[in-house]
């Protein structure tokens, strides 16, 4: 267990969605009240996720939808992460494994999925199987670069805990004895690229969120702070991980309200 976080040069807060914000298709209870009390003590704010099944305007659309008041320009996701990731490298040609809603953010790139540079990868759920994996396998080996948006090993869904993203990633880099290049969280590229947007430095920033891999230990390896909640993934992580520790533990969003 880390020591208790030092909000006393605190500017800026990066808070994840998922499990933090919202469970299913409603707002954590105190949720829009807590994100409206840290913007009145003057803090810059944006909203983190690694969901890669939803274009940042449906993140917006959805969030103001169930009550939160935030911009689109404040939403930074894995998949729009994926894209400032391709246009910092040229635009190469690309393979989207990715949802329809979430692609619909890579529409200025030239896509090909035949004899691509470089493969995007997402979630896209049940289209999992073997003939997917053995085609990205294959076009890793002959030279494509692997970008996973995040490699989560598991998300907590309507039906339990179910396997992410993370776990197809390393059957891939497996075969084909490659590191993904990861753009969401935990990768330090990720964490970095809200900094900027913030336009403020790692220590004058703290992370909120439910996951002690992705959130947590993404902003300490980013030089940033971290507040662990206990809703969302929290329990599964105790379980699965056997861990559930971060700079400072709060039961929710709202208790966060306690430490300023």
């Amino acid at each position: 267990m880390r020591t208790s976080v030092d909000l006393s040069q605190t500017r800026g807060v990066l808070c994840d969605i998922d499990g933090t914000l919202t469970s299913g298709d409603e707002l954590i209870p105190g949720a829009a009240e807590a994100i409206a009390y840290l913007r009145e003590r003057g803090l810059a704010l944006r909203f983190l996720t690694n969901t890669t099944t939803r274009s940042r305007a449906s993140l917006h659309s959805r969030l103001t939808r169930l009550g939160l008041a935030l911009s689109e320009q404040e939403i930074i996701s894995a998949a729009y992460a994926g894209v400032l990731y391709l246009r910092s490298h040229g635009s190469p040609r690309v393979r989207l494994v990715v949802s329809d809603d979430a692609g619909a953010d890579y529409a200025e790139f030239t896509f090909d999925e035949d004899s691509p540079q470089c493969i995007v990868v997402g979630d896209v759920g049940d289209r999992w199987n073997h003939a997917l994996l053995n085609s990205l396998f294959r076009q890793v080996s002959s030279g494509a670069t692997l970008v996973a948006l995040h490699r989560n090993r598991f998300y907590h869904g309507h039906e339990g805990v179910t396997l992410d993203v993370g776990a197809f990633v390393a059957a891939v880099e497996y075969g084909a004895s490659v590191d993904a290049t990861i753009v969401g969280k935990p990768s330090p590229w990720f964490f970095q690229l809200a900094f900027a947007d913030l336009r403020l430095s790692p220590h004058e920033v703290v992370v909120i969120g439910d996951d002690p891999e992705s959130d947590i230990d993404g902003a300490f390896n980013a030089g940033a702070q971290g507040i662990l909640v206990r809703t969302g993934k929290y329990h599964a992580a105790a379980s699965i991980l056997g861990r559930n520790d971060g700079k400072q533990v709060v039961d929710s969003i709202d208790s966060v309200r306690d430490l300023w």
